[in-house]
């Protein structure tokens, strides 16, 4: 069966505004009021960004789909998770704040924010899935109490996934602290001594407290490691790369898993939007911008399903720009391989209808 994707163009450089418009747009196109019902609880999920980061989904988007959600009577909520590293959301207190300074406190987007997977990240259930890899994966609890669920996934590069979209924004995002190491345990990061000047950042910032000093160089240790990659995110003198050869898309993989298990509970209640702006080589984990943009904006899609948006999100930027967005920002990396893992699970399809809503 052929999806349908809905998709609003936006010049380069649309303000906040333009986009929220483009959102509410696409909310009425794709008949979103029969999707949301009185008193659903509706779960709104997002990456608020690192640091001071300024490319993350912008708060009027967010704001503009709560109105959406309230004109049909639902019952809006923010989500989120923590994060493997150590950063300012690795836990719900953290996370919480970074969230207001980011401009997504209640008192700017009218709904609460709730960290779905608890104060530390293991407030999980165990979902059976029909897998490649796992019969089941860790999920955040609480998400499994919405009724209805919205992602909205800033796309972007990936250090370690090549792509960031939607099915990252489900598979990393709605795990718990568990599921995301299950996710990472097979890609190992190796320090290039020659390169390595010791600064000892890694150390500072590895979440598993594998790094250590020998012979006055970082060395990682392989039995400690969880493969998160967050030494690779702050090197800055390029001593540190992911060893391939210890990956054959094992993360992609599961991530699609997991994503399936946040979602398997949900069949015609959720809806996913893709945000085709401020498209950089990193994703928004990094603390301040992750980059210039690698291609200018395109607008945002909307579908529901998730296999489809990401599949017309390389697409897009592929005929825009002669390679996808995956492969503009880490081309030894395969972006493809989760999009086809999670319609080889069940997940939806590749093949889509793109609507163009003026």
């Amino acid at each position: 069966m052929t999806a349908k994707v809905y998709y609003v163009k936006l010049e380069n450089g649309a303000s906040a505004n333009q986009q929220a418009e483009a959102i509410s747009k696409l909310y009425e196109s794709i008949e979103a009021n029969s999707i949301v019902h009185k008193n659903d609880f509706v779960a709104i999920k997002f990456h608020v960004g690192e640091g001071t980061n300024v490319t993350r989904i912008k708060p009027e988007v967010i704001r503009q789909l709560v109105k959406n959600v309230e004109e049909n009577d639902g019952l809006p909520f923010l989500v989120e998770t923590s994060t493997l590293y150590k950063g300012e959301r690795h836990n719900a207190v953290q996370h919480l704040m970074q969230a207001h300074r980011q401009g997504f406190g209640i008192d700017n987007i009218g709904a609460p924010f709730i960290m779905v997977d608890g104060l530390l990240g293991n407030t999980e259930l165990a979902v059976a899935i029909h897998g490649e890899i796992h019969q089941t994966v860790n999920v955040a609890r609480e998400i499994k109490s919405a009724d209805v669920l919205f992602v909205v996934s800033h796309a972007t590069g990936c250090i370690s996934t090549g792509l960031a979209a939607c099915i990252k924004n489900l598979g990393m995002g709605l795990a718990s602290r568990k599921g995301k190491r299950r996710q990472h345990s097979a890609v190992l990061p190796v320090i290039n001594t020659e390169e390595c000047v010791n600064c000892q950042k890694c150390s500072k910032w590895c979440p598993a407290e594998a790094i250590i000093d020998q012979n006055g160089k970082a060395y990682i240790v392989p039995e400690k490691c969880i493969g998160c990659g967050e030494c690779i995110a702050t090197c800055r003198f390029d001593a540190v790369k992911y060893d391939f050869g210890t990956d054959q898309g094992y993360l992609q993989k599961s991530m699609a898993e997991h994503a399936c298990g946040a979602v398997i509970d949900k069949p015609g209640k959720c809806l996913y939007f893709n945000v085709l702006t401020d498209m950089t080589q990193h994703c928004d984990c990094l603390l301040k911008c992750p980059g210039e943009k690698l291609i200018p904006d395109l607008g945002i899609l909307a579908s529901v399903d998730p296999v489809a948006i990401d599949q017309a999100t390389h697409d897009l930027t592929t005929e825009a720009y002669g390679s996808g967005l995956g492969q503009l920002a880490f081309p030894e990396k395969n972006g493809m391989t989760q999009i086809e893992h999670a319609e080889k699970i069940g997940m939806g399809t590749r093949q889509y209808k793109l609507i163009e809503i003026s």
